[in-house]
């Protein structure tokens, strides 16, 4: 007797080595699992279930892997895109007068957003995360965890865009704990939901000494270390300055370059970089929309991908990026990917799906647990309604044109139902675990605060000169 039984136009199973295709399917769930995929007609004369959602009309689909997120900035949302220096002049000016309550508050609102446009994992990399990963098990949503570690003085923001960031081994030693705090009271937590990991900054905001511990706490917890690698020009130069090194030769030297790293971004890093980091074995996570909007550049995924598969999708944060969305990842990645080569056969919409889903799971190390509808999987489902303008008309013959339109048109508010884990999340568009609009209300309420308190201490920054301009 299977628990659910979904049955719908298409089930796109990501299995084999496209999508895997199965027009008028279903998918058995049975507890948090997955019990059998396949034709509708045939699981129906072979299963009884406790309920049958028949979703005519519909796609059924992994949920998609969201592989790199700071949920607890959520707070800080359109506050830091088009200008020069992003993090320095843009993020930590209003940064400095965020509060916890604003980050988890923030936080919930992120998670909900993402949950809503088909996001059931998130690599959530934030502090404080002993606070907003209770935001994850509140809503139902599947993450892996990390609290933020780096050495980075309280007086960093004091400094000239270029001087060298004074380290402070008493703030490292302390987020370091955090870390492990995490690691030992929440992986594996919520049947396996919860899952946790270390997160080294980058390689230019901790010592090298410290870098080191983390990656032997790796091998002592068996987990994954996710970290931003190359990530700017700004770190380059840090890079050089403390240790006449380009971030990735660096960390190949202490031996950080294997299938633990989670390699966030990438942005600076040459061909020959990015193609020793895949041979060894470490995965990249391109943040298309961040990048794109914060630096002007195309992370080198084509490059990464001549190697190695292990690539996946995040949509990073919304002070730069704006939202939390991964069809708004998938399509970025795909046409910015197309300009830069020139070539509109390159990143075709069958591809940049898989990245947002059974790449990505393998890339963050869950491709045994999640990423692909079949058998011993986690039922981790999204159901989206083709009979909307967005989709209309869906046809199968003489081709499919369902993926390029999940991947070109889609905008994330087709998702009619989500399951995590074999729990209904939404359906029908209505979250079933929280209540969005006191969410919402009391996130905006923290939002008023962050607003009182950047008056008070006079932030100013390049944004409010546009404001001051009528430009914004």
């Amino acid at each position: 007797m299977l628990d659910i039984l979904i049955t719908g136009e298409y089930v796109i199973t990501m299995t084999g080595e496209g999508l895997g295709i199965i027009e008028n399917g279903a998918v058995g769930v049975k507890g948090n699992g997955i019990e059998v995929v396949g034709r509708a007609g045939e699981i129906k004369s072979k299963y009884r279930a406790h309920r049958v959602m028949d979703a005519p009309g519909q796609v059924i689909m992994p949920g998609l892997i969201d592989a790199h997120i700071h949920t607890g900035i959520n707070i800080l949302r359109g506050l830091s895109q088009d200008v020069d220096n992003w993090m320095q002049e843009g993020l930590w000016p209003f940064a400095s007068c965020l509060q916890e309550e604003g980050m988890v508050k923030g936080s919930l609102v992120n998670i909900i957003e993402g949950v809503k446009a088909g996001t059931t994992t998130f690599c959530d990399y934030t502090s404080p995360m002993q606070a907003i990963v209770k935001n994850h098990v509140q809503v139902g949503s599947r993450a892996r965890v990390t609290d933020v570690i780096n050495e980075l003085s309280p007086r960093i923001r004091e400094l000239e865009v270029g001087e060298l960031y004074p380290f402070d081994p008493a703030v490292g030693q302390e987020k370091l704990e955090n870390n492990i705090t995490l690691l030992e009271e929440w992986h594996e937590r919520e049947r396996g939901r919860i899952t946790c990991t270390l997160g080294p900054q980058g390689p230019d905001m901790l010592s090298k000494e410290l870098l080191l511990e983390v990656r032997e706490l790796a091998e002592r917890y068996s987990t994954s270390i996710h970290m931003h690698v190359a990530q700017g020009d700004r770190e380059i130069n840090q890079m050089e300055k403390r240790y006449n090194q380009r971030s990735i030769p660096f960390l190949d030297e202490l031996g950080y370059l294997n299938e633990k790293l989670m390699a966030v971004h990438l942005t600076e890093a040459t061909a020959a970089e990015t193609h020793l980091l895949a041979e060894r074995g470490a995965s990249m996570i391109l943040c298309s929309g961040s990048i794109a909007i914060i630096d002007g550049i195309v992370p080198p995924l084509r490059e990464f991908l001549q190697v190695s598969s292990r690539a996946g999708l995040g949509s990073d944060q919304t002070p730069g990026n704006n939202c939390s969305n991964m069809f708004n990842e998938m399509k970025l990645t795909a046409l910015l990917n197309k300009c830069r080569a020139r070539d509109p056969q390159i990143m075709p919409a069958w591809q940049v799906m898989r990245l947002a889903t059974i790449e990505g799971a393998r890339a963050i190390g869950l491709g045994n647990e999640i990423g692909s509808l079949q058998p011993g999987k986690k039922a981790d489902i999204i159901i989206l309604n083709l009979n909307t303008p967005a989709f209309c008309p869906h046809i199968k013959k003489p081709f499919r044109n369902i993926v390029p339109n999940l991947v070109y048109s889609a905008r994330g508010d087709e998702v009619d139902t989500v399951i995590i884990d074999g729990q209904v999340v939404m359906e029908g568009r209505k979250l079933l675990t929280v209540d969005e609009g006191k969410a919402i209300r009391e996130a905006q309420e923290e939002g008023e605060i962050l607003e009182d308190r950047c008056q008070k201490a006079g932030i100013h920054t390049p944004l409010v000169d546009m404001m001051e301009q009528d430009r914004l």
